[in-house]
């Protein structure tokens, strides 16, 4: 009898550590919604952008410095969508590996399998390139600010770009590989 009730003891435990993985799903939907708000936030501000090139073109108002603004502004705007797109990946792909396949992307042929994940260094691959898309744009947007006034900044300018080409260029050698 003792054997049986220990018997019973390791099942119930063994069914509560492997339905513990449905806490996942907390992390799948806060990753949807902050995918969602990254999106729409990205989205409000090229309205906002739009409205104001609306106003600056056919109405004559004027805003100091607006290109400038503007570029720093779509740059904010992608890095945004990018990081949206990181909470998009992160959360089907924690769904994919934890709770279950999600069978209507395995079954459409225009998926191309981007978003689908099968293992936890897939998705590790997956997100590495979005979050080095995000460095890059992150690069650009603070390139925007460098002043040229010594050789020494063009020097670090050129040196940049170098290791963020370096970077993109290995980065989908190794995709390749």
């Amino acid at each position: 009898m003792a054997e049986n009730q220990q018997g019973l003891i390791e099942k119930v435990f063994e069914w509560l550590l492997w339905n513990s993985r449905f806490v996942v799903i907390l992390a799948v939907l806060s990753s949807l919604i902050g995918m969602v708000l990254l999106f729409v936030m990205a989205a409000e501000n090229m309205l906002h952008l739009a409205w104001q090139f609306i106003e600056i073109t056919f109405m004559g108002v004027e805003y100091p410095n607006y290109h400038v603004e503007a570029v720093g502004q779509i740059i904010s705007a992608v890095d945004d969508f990018l990081l949206g797109t990181v909470m998009l990946i992160f959360g089907l792909g924690l769904y994919e590996l934890f709770i279950s396949k999600i069978d209507i992307a395995h079954k459409d042929e225009k998926s191309n399998n981007i978003l689908m994940i099968n293992s936890l260094d897939d998705l590790k691959d997956r997100l590495a390139k979005v979050v080095l898309m995000i460095l890059v744009v992150a690069f650009f947007k603070n390139v925007l600010h460098v002043t040229f006034d010594s050789p020494l900044n063009i020097l670090y300018m050129g040196g940049g770009i170098l290791l963020v080409s370096l970077s993109t260029y290995f980065t989908n050698k190794a995709g390749k590989g």
